[in-house]
């Protein structure tokens, strides 16, 4: 379990990073572009993609160029979900995101139907319409939030990313590794282009802190991801039990964090929302390991 934890624990680094971006004044467009270098260098290093047998003509192209559209997009409208709706209910929102794959599974991928599925599903729905902050209060009245607007593209954008890696994962003929590797090679170039029109236009200037905290926003994104990995490969007989202590681990290190660290404020409806949040992933793990 220490690689979970260790996953847990560079999830939550990567919206704490997010959360404190504008306090020191660090352009987070810029940080996410550094962010996919430095993700780039370390898939080299830790996975070794075989590239020289990459074919091009084998590899699904389409869906690549949509993961590596997808990345630095979502990322920008989590960096934005964080600031102004706060860790805990952006992390909320990413990992519920998991119950648009499952409804995916009907339609995409063949699975079977089941009430137990739909029951999770619901719940999980619930949790994300009960997390959102409708409304913020000002000193004199009560408004209506805009926040709601980025955990709902969170939601939807990071359900829509775990759909494309799925079918990554599903063509077999390239390593699941390599593909990583190109994918990130177009998150950076997409990143990078338009990160060069802004410089050109005058938008924002190269500068050596906002590439600093972009690699290291990159070792943390990294690291979520290689951990994962090695949590299923040393649990591979417990695959579900990853699933779960991942996603809930998240959640709850989320919450304390947001709570205690940031002094972020949760109502009462938002409270239901996270628990609802863990009993809706103890639900579709307890779906998957029963097969219902």
């Amino acid at each position: 379990m220490l690689f979970v934890f260790l996953s847990v624990c560079c999830s939550v680094i990567v919206s704490v990073l997010l959360k404190v971006a504008r306090r020191y004044g660090i352009d987070v467009f810029q940080a996410i572009t550094w962010n996919y270098a430095m993700a780039i260098l370390l898939t080299w290093f830790f996975f070794k993609p075989d590239v020289k047998a990459f074919d091009i003509q084998q590899a699904p192209v389409g869906v690549y160029v949509g993961v590596g559209i997808l990345l630095p997009l979502i990322f920008w409208i989590m960096a934005a979900s964080v600031r102004v709706a706060g860790i805990v209910r952006t992390d909320v929102a990413q990992r519920l995101s998991l119950f648009i794959s499952l409804f995916a599974a009907f339609l995409l991928f063949g699975d079977n139907f089941s009430l137990a599925r739909l029951g999770c599903f619901v719940v999980g729905f619930a949790a994300i319409l009960c997390s959102i902050p409708w409304q913020k209060r000002t000193a004199n009245r009560t408004v209506l939030s805009n926040a709601w607007v980025y955990l709902i593209c969170v939601f939807i954008g990071f359900g829509a990313i775990d759909i494309l890696f799925k079918k990554v994962a599903a063509f077999t003929a390239v390593p699941y590794t390599t593909s990583l590797f190109f994918i990130y090679a177009i998150s950076f170039t997409i990143a990078f282009v338009s990160l060069l029109v802004k410089v050109f236009t005058k938008q924002s200037r190269i500068r050596w802190p906002h590439v600093t905290f972009g690699l290291v926003l990159g070792v943390a994104n990294f690291g979520n991801i290689l951990f994962y990995l090695k949590a299923h490969k040393a649990l591979s007989s417990s695959p579900s039990l990853v699933f779960s202590a991942m996603n809930i681990g998240v959640i709850t290190l989320g919450a304390i964090v947001g709570l205690i660290v940031f002094n972020e404020r949760l109502s009462k409806l938002n409270k239901i929302g996270l628990g609802l949040a863990i009993i809706s992933i103890i639900m579709i793990t307890m779906v998957n390991i029963l097969h219902w």
